[in-house]
């Protein structure tokens, strides 16, 4: 199997941010295709309580597919899309 276990448990406990810079969670396990050898999504906990507020009960997680990530360094950079659980009325908020 050339799957490196090593560069798969390197993603736990990275944290993950939208190409915006918006914090969306954690890295706390991977979700594997073991028959292609790759990582098919990333399951996120310690979530932006912010941006997944109405959509996710406290405490749980989420999966986020794999194909929506764009870079892994120090963080997980995915696509924004995420974002977009905000409706129209919450994107922007009024200044005070």
């Amino acid at each position: 199997m050339n799957v490196d276990s090593q560069e798969i448990t390197a993603l736990v406990g990275r944290e993950v941010y939208s190409n915006n810079g918006v914090f969306v969670g954690e890295v706390e396990d991977v979700r594997l295709d073991l028959g292609a050898e790759q990582v098919t999504g990333l399951a996120l906990a310690d979530l932006n309580t912010e941006l997944f507020q109405g959509n996710i009960e406290r405490g749980k997680g989420v999966m986020i597919p794999y194909r929506w990530v764009r870079a892994v360094g120090d963080v997980v950079l995915i696509n924004d899309i995420i974002e977009r659980l905000k409706g129209p009325e919450e994107a922007e908020e009024p200044l005070a």
